[in-house]
């Protein structure tokens, strides 16, 4: 989303720094170039207009413009200053202490509550708690349908109250109130509540809503806002903080293509920490929202760091380390090339993965990364047998026309293919022996690393 915007600082960054030394006069000329693109993105006026008088109020002091290296010092006035545009420290959901913890969902209609719901759910499931979705959205034909269909997918009940027509009673106070009293019941540690949203805020949402907040008292309300909306949001955002003073923000639809400036412009118009990013229509397309990392992104620097703790999710220490002993006893076969790929693919999108490595993201702005990559890889491993997967080396002519013609590709797809095969098995046996037989991998410390990197 945010693809324009890093564009186009990076444009105004060099035109500062690539003069070698920098003064008032270029200074002030980058800074009116920054705000320009940061009105471009949709940045609220005001915000944009604070934030660079800020970054030009640091930067025109007299230790920076006599630096051996003044270019590089503006570029980190910049970042910093974004980080704390963004809101500084990363700030998790709040708790309870003792359990259930009540998170409270609002949001316009349209915003992705729902879908947010069934994500936040499965995010606090793979903590290891055990969630509870509550449809208190009595009103949008089939949303609790929707909500158990969500729950379903991620594997977490779901409460609600229906009439005896099947449909769900007109009380979302009442849902609320039970479902706290059913989940302390049946040992689920959270309740996340799905409120009613309207296409625009009234009285009667606004009310309801915070009679829902009244009758269970949560422990964390988090107000959801389409990042495509537009200076909307942050109108909507100051109204709902008015009426219930949540505790942060949610950004979904951070994938699209729209500007975007506006729902960052949230924050610093209401001082409410963004904790959530929504980035596709997945169920594991959640994450917990780092200002620095955006910053990072936003910046064209990367993000080591999430992308080390995609990796983390999938790999554990007990799975690196039996790889690594079948890549030193050559046991390395299409089998495990196959977990391999498929593991990647549950990191989630190729092209948000590749974006995450610095000095690639840019790269790829005009490039299409499909999302089915692997397909075709996949295709023609499923169509050879066991045993030829166990030991590629079988397969000879006759078997390879067989597996294309299987596969519906041809006997040229499977070669290039094995060829690639071979050579990441050499690649991936002369760095394991680099490493040495007896060495564990280190997580923590490559989270470390990542993070020096990163930053």
């Amino acid at each position: 989303m945010f693809e324009s915007l890093s564009e186009k600082l990076d444009e105004a960054l060099k035109s500062a720094t690539g003069q070698g030394r920098i003064n008032d006069l270029n200074i002030a000329q980058t800074m009116r170039e920054i705000r320009r693109a940061l009105l471009d993105a949709d940045v609220n006026y005001q915000v944009a207009r604070d934030f660079t008088e800020r970054v030009k109020e640091q930067a025109s002091g007299e230790k920076v413009l006599q630096s051996v290296q003044p270019g590089q010092q503006l570029v980190k006035i910049v970042y910093d200053e974004l980080v704390e545009f963004l809101g500084g420290q990363h700030v998790g959901v709040a708790s309870a202490p003792n359990p259930p913890t009540v998170v409270l969902i609002a949001g316009l209609q349209g915003s992705g509550k729902t879908t947010f719901s069934g994500k936040l759910a499965k995010w606090y499931k793979d903590k290891g708690k055990a969630p509870l979705l509550v449809g208190a959205d009595v009103y949008r034909p089939a949303a609790v349908d929707q909500l158990e269909s969500l729950a379903a997918q991620v594997g977490v009940p779901t409460f609600s109250i229906r009439g005896d027509d099947g449909m769900p009673v007109k009380d979302a106070v009442r849902v609320a109130t039970e479902a706290v009293a059913f989940a302390r019941k049946n040992a689920r540690d959270v309740v996340i509540i799905d409120t009613a949203g309207r296409l625009a805020v009234d009285e009667a949402m606004m009310n309801e809503v915070a009679a829902i907040k009244a009758a269970v008292n949560p422990h964390e309300i988090l107000f959801v806002v389409d990042a495509m909306t537009g200076q909307d949001a942050v109108n909507t955002a100051k109204t709902f903080n008015d009426r219930l003073d949540f505790g942060g923000v949610v950004l979904t639809k951070l994938d699209g293509d729209t500007r975007g400036g506006a729902a960052l412009s949230i924050r610093a118009v209401v001082g409410k920490p963004i904790k959530f990013a929504s980035t596709g229509e997945k169920m594991d397309a959640l994450q917990p929202f780092y200002p620095d990392r955006m910053a990072q992104r936003i910046l064209g620097m990367g993000d080591v760091v999430s992308f080390v703790e995609k990796a983390q999710d999938q790999f554990d220490q007990k799975q690196a380390e039996k790889l690594q002993q079948k890549m030193l006893e050559a046991k390395f076969d299409l089998n495990d090339f196959l977990e391999q790929l498929q593991r990647i693919k549950k990191m989630g999108s190729m092209k948000d993965l590749l974006g995450m490595i610095p000095g690639i993201g840019r790269q790829l702005k005009d490039v299409d990364v499909p999302e089915d990559a692997f397909k075709h890889v996949e295709a023609i491993i499923h169509s050879m047998t066991e045993e030829e997967r166990k030991n590629p080396g079988l397969l000879n002519g006759s078997r390879r026309r067989r597996i294309a013609a299987g596969c519906g590709m041809r006997v040229q797809d499977v070669n290039q293919l094995l060829k690639q095969f071979e050579d990441m098995k050499k690649m991936m046996k002369t760095m394991t022996k680099m490493m040495g037989s007896g060495r564990q991998v280190d997580v923590q410390g490559l989270m470390a690393q990542a993070r020096r990197t990163g930053r």
